[in-house]
């Protein structure tokens, strides 16, 4: 990097300690404004920054826009930040004296050899590791907003206190800012939390709870249509269907390792302590049910590799606070997947799961939009994993050399792997920059051997297959969610709930639209015929509010003539055509999967 770009937003350090410095400007500006707010952490993330308070108050945009004036007044006192070091007591006695008791907190829980450190800037001194901007006059008093605030629990644990969190951006000049507030808004008119409601394809009941969303008729048939395009396209490629129970008895979870490395993800029925009566539990994934369909019967190598696949409905006790409209739910439907094989088949197979999943995410538009991430374990934090630390240098060793020869592009998540192995994550951003993994890939040398799962090899010897966890297009709520903000809910015509509506000028035009519309499905295309005592104008704008991707208008001249004038929701008038041939172009998009909108 060049000197002249060191110091600036396209280094991404400097552009995090920016952000760090602005973390702590805010802080500042809520001690002075409300001295009684105890300060918890504040870290810089991938755009902007948080900052999380325990105040006896809600913070409401009123608070944010006085707290925002009292940042700009901060940039302009041009304070100087210096950094010190104090021993262990010492800095525990300092934020004891300040009345600061998640900072007294966190400096308990820092290992014995730790450094120490605190930064000061004017009368506000915070705990922290660093590293920050010299002063904050470096912070460009109009180029920065506080965005939202929200809950927060302390340490992300349920269990603790629900503390308040402030988000900001900043940026060296307004028009940047600028910039990146008009897009925020955009996202905002995109996000399916919001549009998904509006045109009602999914809603949630508070007495049903959160992260259980209701899939209306809309949603429930995009899912479906994802649903069975990928169960067809699996069975082409050599799946064999599965269909197995939602819940097993605490043993089957011993067996695999979930009970012990996945407990509090899980929704348990019964005493998990109380060994003497049975105890079942919902399954957050399918892998052990699916090992049974290879534990049925004796295998040998010609029955490798097996390619087993079930669309999955999967329970995960995630927090509340990390509820999200159909992004982050607990019970959600997945394309899962098991291939049980030889291990001189584990690259072919990777491979083809590989292609299966860009090509269900290229098909949906998605895939443009994504990246890949080689996810692996953290040998420091073996706890939460199963294995050997030579089983798991074995199985990373030979992901990155498939990874490698499949020429993938990707970073590194280190403490990112499964329990039982190390993965491809498929990472797509929602339209606020959100990061979620869509479809994983997962090598597995180790639950085989948990289910003493085997085979008689061509020499016959038995032997321990490899596993690969694979998903074809991920979590079906998910993959719903990210396509409505992708399309601004104009959903392609072969993924489109309603694909035509046909709109009668007169009453005299019925008895021909209901002929259309009889037509239209006989051969495959949702239709629907708009009969109401309403203007045509209103009709057409009622039916591109609901994103419909055609409307078909007709009259006594088509119904006369076997034509239909043909509109877009895109407000396109594409000019009178035969109905057939209107049928045959809808037949085509469909087949073919045709991404226009």
């Amino acid at each position: 990097m060049s000197e002249e770009t060191i110091y600036t937003f396209e280094n991404p350090e400097y552009r995090k300690t920016y952000w760090h410095t602005c973390s702590h400007v805010m802080a500042q500006a809520v001690k002075r404004l409300y001295p009684e707010a105890k300060l918890a952490i504040g870290p810089a993330i991938e755009e902007g920054w948080y900052y999380d308070f325990d105040a006896p108050f809600t913070f409401t945009p009123e608070h944010l826009a006085k707290i925002e004036a009292e940042m700009k007044k901060i940039c302009k006192e041009r304070l100087h930040l210096e950094r010190t070091e104090k021993p262990r007591a010492e800095a525990i006695a300092y934020m004891e004296e300040k009345d600061e008791p998640y900072k007294v907190e966190l400096i308990h829980d820092l290992p014995e050899d730790a450094v120490i450190s605190f930064y000061t800037q004017g009368e506000f001194t915070d705990l922290c590791a660093g590293p920050h901007l010299d002063s904050t006059g470096r912070i460009k008093g109009n180029a920065f907003k506080l965005t939202s605030s929200c809950g927060a629990y302390w340490r992300g644990d349920s269990k603790r206190k629900m503390l308040q969190r402030i988000y900001g951006i900043a940026f060296p000049k307004k028009e940047e800012l600028d910039a990146f507030l008009q897009k925020q808004e955009e996202a905002r008119k995109r996000d399916h939390n919001k549009l998904g409601r509006e045109l009602e394809y999914f809603t949630t009941v508070d007495v049903i709870g959160q992260g259980l969303p209701i899939l209306l008729p809309k949603g429930a048939r995009v899912i479906q249509l994802l649903q069975r395009w990928v169960e067809d396209e699996e069975q082409k490629r050599g799946y064999l269907l599965t269909k197995t129970p939602l819940m097993a008895k605490r043993e089957l979870y011993k067996i695999s390792g979930h009970w012990d490395h996945y407990l509090d993800g899980m929704f348990v029925l019964g005493d998990p302590q109380d060994e003497t009566k049975e105890c079942f539990a919902l399954r957050p994934m399918t892998c052990p049910f699916q090992y049974q369909v290879f534990l049925n019967r004796a295998r040998s190598y010609r029955d490798l590799p097996m390619r087993l696949g079930e669309t999955s409905t999967l329970f995960r006790n995630e927090d509340s606070g990390e509820m999200h409209g159909l992004i982050r739910v607990r019970q959600f439907t997945i394309s899962e997947g098991h291939l049980i094989l030889r291990p001189e088949q584990l690259e072919d197979e990777f491979r083809g799961c590989l292609e299966l999943a860009k090509y269900c995410l290229e098909t949906v538009g998605m895939l443009e939009d994504c990246t890949f991430r080689f996810s692996q374990w953290d040998p420091n934090n073996t706890e939460k994993y199963i294995g050997t630390p030579e089983q798991w240098e074995e199985a990373q060793g030979i992901m990155g050399k498939i990874l490698d020869d499949l020429g993938v592009e990707y970073t590194i998540g280190i403490d990112e792997a499964a329990f039982y192995g190390p993965k491809l994550d498929i990472q797509y951003k929602n339209v606020f920059g959100k990061e979620d993994t869509i479809v994983t890939i997962q090598v597995d040398q180790l639950l085989a051997e948990q289910f003493d799962m085997e085979y008689t090899d061509a020499d016959g010897q038995k032997k321990r297959p490899y596993i690969i966890h694979r998903t074809s297009l991920g979590c079906y709520e998910r993959t719903l969610a990210y396509l409505i903000e992708k399309y601004a809910g104009a959903l392609p015509l072969w993924m489109s709930p309603t694909q035509v509506k046909v709109l009668p000028i007169t009453d005299r035009a019925h008895a021909y639209t209901e002929e259309i519309v009889g037509k239209l499905k006989d051969a495959g295309i949702r239709a629907e015929g708009d009969f109401r005592s309403e203007k045509l104008g209103y009709k057409i704008r009622e039916a591109q509010k609901e994103k419909i991707p055609y409307m078909l208008v007709v009259g006594d001249q088509e119904a006369e003539n076997g034509t239909v004038a043909v509109r877009t929701r895109a407000g396109g008038d594409e000019g009178v055509v035969a109905f057939e041939a209107f049928l045959a172009q809808c037949l085509m998009e469909n087949a073919t999967k045709s991404k226009r909108v």
